[in-house]
């Protein structure tokens, strides 16, 4: 054995224990991009501060001298003094709410055919139709609705009236109370552009819904059928209340879009300046498409009472666009689900 003894523990080199840093350090694509997303976001409030400054700015001739009765007039006389947005306002929600009447169940629909039944190219086929639906543009619904719709709807209008007449928003009846049947009282009204506007806020509303249906968890989809559920009852009872979310915020995107669209609004009703209850019969109005009739023959004062109608409008998209992204971003994975 050699006589070499073991060197004291004393004199071995210490190791000295170092720490890594849980810091990360992007790289420079990542704060590139971080700095081009931050960038872009700032630019689209500036730009919607920007809008809300600027018809704030131009309409405060007219609000100034019309007050609170902007709200509750319904004539639309700027050079008299007299003008008010109670019946376009009234018109551009009748109009609205038809059209969700409408777009919703279609929606919901073509949603749940994408995602729940629809497969392969089949359901890549759809997904391609409904954004190229998206894409036509509102001119050319409102030449649908005002060369093929119209005629076709009058006869179910003209039924509605006879047989629902005992419900005031169906009723079409002349200033002394007699009912309408001849043709010409059921056209250019409410129903027909909400149709037309319904019809074109589908897409939006589609791609909302199917993303929320789509992200509903496979555990519990695959846990219903094992308990003996039908695709139905698993659609009922997982899909539905997952994207529960996914629907309310996808109806008020759309509903945002209906309160706005103007051409195909424009092109189909009659405007009148006076609170219509009666959604069948001619004539109704909106925001949107008061200011394209009477924009090009307004003098000054006229185009402040005009940026005031579309600053009341935009104020009101503005909400229910951010209630609608609320909504869909608060939407969470089997939170609602039976």
């Amino acid at each position: 054995m050699s006589s070499r003894s073991a060197p004291d523990a004393e004199t071995l080199p210490v190791e000295t224990e170092t720490r890594r840093s849980l810091i990360s350090r992007p790289s420079v694509s990542d704060r590139v991009f971080r700095s081009v997303a931050f960038t872009a976001g700032l630019i689209t409030v500036a730009i919607m501060l920007a809008v809300g400054v600027f018809l704030s700015f131009r309409a405060s001739d007219a609000l100034g001298v019309a007050g609170l009765s902007f709200l509750t007039e319904q004539d639309w006389a700027p050079e008299s003094q007299t003008f008010g947005i109670a019946a376009v306002l009234f018109g551009t929600i009748t109009i609205a709410l038809i059209a969700m009447c409408v777009a919703v169940p279609l929606a919901v629909g073509t949603a749940l055919l994408i995602s729940e039944v629809a497969q392969g190219r089949l359901r890549a086929t759809l997904v391609t139709l409904v954004d190229l639906m998206a894409a036509v543009p509102s001119v050319v619904f409102g030449l649908w609705g005002v060369f093929f719709l119209q005629a076709n709807v009058i006869p179910v209008a003209r039924w509605i009236s006879t047989y629902f007449d005992w419900i005031p928003f169906f009723r079409v009846q002349d200033a002394t109370g007699h009912a309408l049947t001849e043709a010409s009282a059921f056209t250019s009204s409410a129903l027909i552009a909400g149709i037309v506007v319904g019809l074109m806020v589908v897409p939006t509303q589609t791609s909302v819904m199917r993303e929320a249906f789509s992200q509903a968890p496979i555990g519990e989809r695959e846990a219903a059928f094992a308990l003996g559920s039908t695709r139905w009852g698993m659609i009922g009872a997982v899909v539905l209340p997952f994207g529960r979310g996914g629907i309310i915020g996808g109806t008020m995107l759309g509903l945002g879009r209906a309160l706005g669209e103007t051409i195909a609004v424009y092109m189909i009703i009659s405007p009148i300046f006076t609170i219509n209850w009666e959604v069948l019969k001619t004539g109704t109005n909106s925001v949107s498409a008061l200011i394209a009739l009477r924009y090009g023959e307004s003098s000054s004062f006229g185009l402040s009472a005009l940026m005031a109608a579309g600053l009341v409008l935009f104020l009101i998209t503005l909400v229910i666009n951010f209630t609608a992204s609320s909504i869909v971003a608060r939407s969470r994975s089997g939170a609602e689900s039976n």
